[in-house]
């Protein structure tokens, strides 16, 4: 099994991609510490279909928003699971305003979730990634974080930061044997329980011609589509894989657009 005798720490693990990410690991061998903020039964449900691959699993809900429980939610999962080899930063949202109507707490909320927790846990995590000379810490972006697209300001700064941030990670720690990259996630086919996020495009995430078009592989991305990507950069088999990233978008991101 590709991640036998390592452990895996991924937020936002409730559902969609997150429950994705973690049944992967579960079934290559990892155990795991997942959390979530407002699903505690989905969670819950997550860790008892990991436990049956045999996983142990250690659950907390957590706003990675806030430095103190992403620190307190690293050391529980340490002390729970001994160590943590692999960092899945997954928690995140999406809300699409316009520019003009995105307000400062919006903002702030924003690039808290989908930026800065990843600082507070790579803080945790790394200095006992450091004293064993092994990790991979693996960002979740998207197509914010590689192009600029209307009523997305701050997804689109947060994630870009992100990136930014990763790379930074991946040139500081390489002498340390800690990895870090980032996948980017296209539009995947999952359920939404914020439709007014996207109230530019309410038919986000279904197979519509609009949200297909611009795809040349014609076809919506799956959760075992990132799944799978991220199980490559926490698996050995990406060993000489760092500050770098895979854009899991159906072809969607190239030089020339589709169609042209």
């Amino acid at each position: 099994m590709r991640l036998e005798g390592k452990t895996a720490l991924i937020t936002g693990a409730s559902r969609n991609i997150g429950r994705e990410i973690a049944t992967a690991f579960a079934r290559e061998g990892a155990n795991l510490a997942l959390c979530s903020l407002n699903s505690p039964d989905d969670l819950s449900a997550v860790a008892d279909e990991c436990r049956e691959f045999g996983a142990n699993v250690y659950t907390e809900q957590v706003d990675v928003a806030e430095s103190t429980q992403c620190s307190k939610f690293a050391q529980n999962s340490i002390d729970a699971l001994r160590q943590v080899d692999i960092l899945v930063s997954n928690a995140a949202i999406r809300p699409h305003h316009d520019l003009l109507t995105v307000s400062d707490e919006d903002w702030h909320r924003v690039f808290a979730i989908n930026l800065h927790s990843t600082f507070y846990l790579c803080k945790a995590l790394i200095p006992q990634m450091q004293e064993r000379q092994t990790g991979s810490i693996i960002g979740i972006g998207g197509m914010a974080a590689i192009t600029g697209r209307p009523s997305t300001s701050a997804v689109t700064a947060a994630k870009t930061g992100l990136w930014g941030f990763i790379r930074a990670v991946a040139a500081e720690f390489a002498p340390n044997n800690i990895r870090a990259n980032m996948v980017n996630p296209g539009t995947i086919d999952t359920s939404r329980r914020h439709p007014e996020w996207a109230p530019h495009n309410p038919e986000l995430g279904q197979a519509t011609a609009r949200n297909l078009d611009p795809v040349p592989l014609g076809r919506l991305g799956t959760v075992s589509d990132i799944a799978n990507a991220c199980l490559y950069l926490a698996s050995d088999e990406s060993s000489y894989v760092t500050g770098d990233q895979i854009n899991v978008v159906g072809g969607r991101y190239m030089v020339a657009a589709h169609g042209q």
